[in-house]
């Protein structure tokens, strides 16, 4: 690794108490074939591991470690299992979880049971920002399919009738330590719906896009592939294999094909005209316009792998982010955009879509004036986009 120090906050923490993480952590990885080449001090949090694996990988962890246990709660399960995340005071103050900007070091946020000889990993992004204290609970039933099958995924339970996000856990014995780096390298920053999808085909991480072609009849037509090859000084393979190799590009890549996808759909609608993506943060995705009407904006979103009891499709709807002074910023509006598109890829593993009606859905029960994120694609929902279209022309106006 780099000289550098990266700049994330540490915390002062009993290494007596602590210490039992830190040697599941190096213990884990040495048991895969991995060489330790360095890591920091048990009395120091988040600890820091960098390593290199048995292909001669250098890789590096920064691990936010917690104890998993089932310490009897009153008023809670008796088959649950939790992890409290827990550094220093309880200050009632929101703490950043961190990410390495140049990716050197995975940002790990579990729980790990020394004893019981598992981990669980949250996902950090979706923590980031964090109160101390909090606790991330599991259930029983979980645990045993991790110690079964040594590597398991989970839709984190939320309370009846609760807005909270979505959450997916991973969990494994110690020899999945290193995948499980892996796959946080490979997930971060994905929606919950393609990171259980990632976690459920972990023999293919790292994603490996095969070498393109050299022979002049199978290279890429398109001339603006050409020019930013061109631009970078490399061969159009080279640059897929970049993509391939840097987790923030792909995670890029990935939100903009759902949208590639999504715009070429649309564009095939009989009545569509001036359909493009829109490239501004904090916009829908795309904007339309239907039998010569005004603007129409769609938003694109990630369907959940799991579905409901009755085998509907569900959507996480809301943003990753709220602003601190305003909670309710993370529901959308109804007036955000016209349509939604929900990508079915998490599911189908291909590029298809249903559509409804963003002023059809449902009110959030507590944010006046903002949408429920709890959605579940039922009637309201169709693949055919014409008639939704032609609605939400007449909204409009």
């Amino acid at each position: 690794m780099p000289g550098r120090e990266p700049t994330y906050r540490r915390y002062a923490v009993d290494p007596r108490q602590k210490k039992p993480l830190l040697k599941f952590i190096v213990t884990s990885l040495e048991g895969t074939g991995c060489r330790i080449i360095r890591h920091s001090a048990p009395e120091i949090a988040p600890f820091k591991v960098s390593f290199a694996t048995p292909a001669g990988e250098r890789m590096g962890a920064l691990v936010y470690a917690f104890f998993a246990n089932t310490k009897l709660t009153r008023n809670r399960p008796r088959d649950e299992y939790r992890f409290q995340v827990k550094y220093g005071a309880k200050d009632g103050k929101e703490h950043e979880i961190w990410q390495d900007p140049y990716g050197l070091y995975t940002t790990l946020f579990m729980g790990i049971s020394p004893d019981e000889g598992f981990f669980v990993g949250a996902d950090p992004v979706l923590h980031s920002l964090t109160k101390f204290f909090i606790s991330i609970e599991l259930k029983r039933a979980f645990v045993d399919e991790i110690q079964s099958k040594g590597w398991a995924t989970w839709e984190r339970e939320r309370r009846s009738g609760s807005e909270d996000p979505v959450e997916i856990l991973v969990g494994g014995r110690p020899d999945k330590l290193l995948d499980f780096i892996r796959f946080e390298r490979e997930a971060l920053g994905e929606d919950q719906g393609h990171r259980q999808l990632l976690a459920e085909n972990r023999s293919a991480l790292p994603i490996l896009i095969p070498r393109v072609s050299d022979r002049a009849e199978d290279r890429p037509s398109s001339p603006y592939i050409h020019a930013l090859a061109r631009e970078f000084e490399m061969s159009p393979s080279e640059v897929l294999d970049l993509i391939a190799s840097a987790r923030r590009l792909k995670m890029a890549v990935r939100g903009w094909v759902a949208e590639e996808h999504l715009v070429r759909t649309l564009q095939r609608v009989e009545g569509v005209s001036d359909c493009q993506r829109i490239d501004e943060d904090g916009r829908p995705d795309v904007r339309l316009r239907y039998e010569g009407s005004g603007l129409l904006y769609v938003e694109c979103k990630n369907v959940l792998r799991s579905v409901t009891k009755d085998g509907l499709a569900r959507l996480d709807f809301q943003r990753t982010r709220a602003s601190k002074k305003d909670p309710c910023s993370r529901y959308y509006r109804p007036e955000d955009f016209d349509v939604v598109a929900a990508c079915l890829h998490a599911q189908t593993q291909h590029w298809e879509y249903q559509f409804t009606l963003t002023r059809g859905l449902d009110p959030h029960p507590k944010c006046q004036g903002r949408l429920s994120s709890n959605v579940s694609l039922d009637h309201r929902w169709n693949r055919e986009i014409r008639g939704i279209l032609g609605e939400a022309t007449e909204i409009r106006g």
